[in-house]
């Protein structure tokens, strides 16, 4: 439930043009909304009266959110909107650059950057006060040390970008790569330099030149790429982060001369969901629309202990074969039986190579393993690593090497 603050309306407000550009700068914050759903808010409104602001805001609500995740950008370009100068004025200092004082600044709350920008769409910033002898105070600041721009949005939360910074974050995620090194076979096969004698071989060529051994053949153990397997939680907390990751699922899936034999892709919130065709797409656009039309859970509840046990009864003979490399991409939020959820995990990690998981909520400096459902999993895990931003995401190729991440450091505070 959305909370209001006690907001006076406007009088006369001429709801056609207001509910207009309201849309219009709903639009510009990613809904997808044309000209059907203005003209159906007018009406709902018309019928609604215009009385009450929880009223108003609920009717507007039924006519312009389609999808859960886009009440949050709802909510704020509302409040930004319908006169709220004391938060317009915060939002208006947020998005402009200044130098930073002894107080931190405030993160922006989900979708609250994207409203601002949206509302203050070419709105110039205020002038500078002049100083008490009527000249302008110059500032000036060194920059050669700053954060560089791709530098920033490495480190930059998905939570927290805007529709502009999203967009550029997903074309680095598409020019991300995952290298793997090739895993040694127990098979074997021919080759003149090679550390075994092929005993079979060379006396097959002895027996065609009279019995005399000319020379003793070689082989060597083959070698042979891991699968991938990546099971993604797209529960509500982690539908931001889920998109991002997918994103880079795509790109590593589509990518030539990455080494893995077969990159698998699960989603999982109160069901588990095989999207693997879906990511072979070429347009990236194209399939994350099919992944979200098949998985009906989006945004949902999270039972990952039933859908881990789901995928091991289900799946797990069929992709991950030997020596497969699990990616879980969850913040560990269960709401089951941790007893239940511990021995899924347990039977996941017996059955691959490597297990990392990329945890959100590591991002807090803070965080601790507190949660039945996070103190279940560690244990089972090889790799425990933030996943939360694209510099986490780089940080993959480390865990496949060996690194542990910060999972000593969870387990001792575990212990």
């Amino acid at each position: 439930m959305v909370e209001l603050a006690a907001l006076d309306l406007p009088e006369n407000p001429k709801l056609l043009g207001n509910i207009t550009h309201f849309a219009r700068a709903l639009r510009k914050a990613g809904l997808p909304i044309g000209p059907s759903a203005v003209l159906n808010a007018t009406r709902a409104v018309q019928a609604a009266g215009f009385t009450e602001k929880a009223d108003f805001y609920w009717t507007l609500h039924a006519c312009f959110v389609t999808k859960r995740d886009q009440s949050w950008v709802f909510a704020q370009v509302f409040r930004l909107y319908w006169r709220d100068p004391r938060y317009l004025e915060h939002m208006m200092a947020y998005m402009i650059p200044a130098v930073r004082g002894v107080q931190e600044e405030r993160l922006a709350k989900p979708a609250e950057k994207r409203a601002a920008e949206a509302l203050l769409d070419g709105v110039e910033p205020p002038e500078k006060a002049p100083d008490h002898e009527g000249e302008e105070t110059a500032i000036e600041i060194d920059a050669s040390r700053t954060m560089s721009a791709t530098e920033r949005l490495r480190t930059l939360d998905f939570e927290q970008m805007s529709t502009a910074e999203m967009a550029a974050a997903k074309r680095m995620i598409a020019r991300l790569s995952l290298p793997v090194k090739p895993l040694k076979s127990r098979r074997t096969q021919a080759a003149v330099v090679g550390a075994k004698p092929d005993w079979p071989r060379t006396m097959r060529a002895a027996m065609r030149h009279g019995g005399d051994i000319a020379a003793i053949a070689r082989k060597r153990h083959r070698t042979r790429y891991p699968n991938l397997v990546a099971l993604c939680d797209i529960s509500g907390s982690m539908s931001q982060y889920s998109r991002a990751v997918l994103h880079f699922l795509h790109a590593v899936a589509n990518e030539k001369g990455a080494g893995w034999a077969k990159v698998h892709a699960f989603t999982f919130g109160t069901q588990l969901t095989n999207i693997t065709r879906h990511m072979r797409a070429r347009d990236v656009d194209a399939a994350l629309k099919a992944a979200g039309a098949q998985a009906q859970d989006w945004e949902g509840g999270t039972r990952i202990g039933d859908c881990l046990t789901a995928f091991n009864r289900d799946w797990s003979r069929r992709v991950m074969g030997q020596g497969a490399i699990v990616l879980l991409i969850s913040d560990g939020l269960d709401r089951g039986d941790p007893d239940a959820l511990a021995a899924a995990m347990q039977r996941l990690h017996l059955s691959a190579k490597r297990v990392i998981w990329l945890n959100p909520l590591m991002r807090f400096e803070e965080f601790a393993p507190k949660a039945r459902g996070i103190a279940a999993m560690l244990p089972h895990v090889d790799s425990f690593r933030a996943g939360h931003n694209i510099a986490s995401l780089e940080g993959i190729a480390a865990a496949l090497n060996g690194d542990a991440g910060d999972k000593p450091r969870m387990m001792q505070a575990l212990s």
